[in-house]
């Protein structure tokens, strides 16, 4: 836009809206005129905005740049509408003035006094990352615990898997090992109390034959007692 004093574009504040982030936009401050030109930068909302620089002069047919920085914000406006708005204010200064000899009194408006302003509205422009930042955020918390998950997974499942499969398998083979080791010591001792059954009883047989050329009751027992034995041992073969 064209005055008298400053040509100022562009016509608004547009800034890239994200949230949590600062964001930046710029103006321009032409002076077109044959004199110096002061201005003054003014916002409905200063706590909000950061103006650099806020006042300055602005030579004979050059350009002043004015970087503008909102805050970061925690929350975006109703349907990203915003009210803020800002106020350039410029005035004619002598020759030669600097940013040193601007006083807030240049700006009054009094008579015989041109004091010009400007008025431009702070639009939020929605960016592509702060669009896409509720996918992301929630792509984020998904995939952590997916990972985390997968970490579970690859680190503490495979160790429950390996001892149902592998500690069942230990104790299948020594079980019926020592089982078998058992019954063979058996097997073992019962041969051994049936050879010298053999031999007593062939003892007893000598002995009962050359007194009475009959069996005792004992020679008859022994042969019961190795008959259960040897039973015994045919059931567990």
């Amino acid at each position: 836009m064209s005055a008298s004093f400053l040509e100022i574009q562009p016509s608004e504040l547009s800034f890239p809206f994200e949230l949590l982030k600062q964001s930046s936009c710029s103006m321009q401050l032409t002076n077109k005129t044959d004199h110096y030109v002061a201005f003054k930068v003014k916002t409905t909302n200063p706590k909000q905005y950061c103006v650099r620089p806020n006042i300055g002069v602005v030579l004979p047919g050059s350009t002043c740049d004015v970087t503008v920085t909102m805050q970061a914000q925690r929350e975006a406006p109703p349907d990203m509408q915003c009210k803020d708005k800002f106020l350039v204010q410029s005035v004619a200064a002598e020759n030669g003035a600097t940013t040193q000899d601007i006083s807030a009194e240049m700006f009054n408006k009094v008579a015989g006094k041109v004091v010009e302003e400007f008025k431009l509205r702070v639009v939020y422009v929605p960016t592509t990352t702060s669009s896409a930042m509720p996918e992301d955020s929630e792509q984020g918390s998904s995939a952590r615990p997916f990972a985390q998950e997968n970490g579970i997974h690859n680190s503490t499942m495979p160790q429950p898997v390996f001892r149902s499969s592998a500690e069942p398998t230990k104790e299948r083979p020594t079980e019926p090992s020592s089982m078998i080791s058992k019954l063979n010591e058996e097997n073992r001792v019962a041969i051994q109390q049936n050879q010298k059954l053999r031999h007593e009883l062939e003892l007893l047989r000598k002995e009962s034959s050359k007194s009475s050329g009959g069996f005792s009751l004992t020679f008859l027992a022994i042969v019961g007692l190795l008959g259960i034995i040897v039973g015994y041992i045919l059931k567990k073969a």
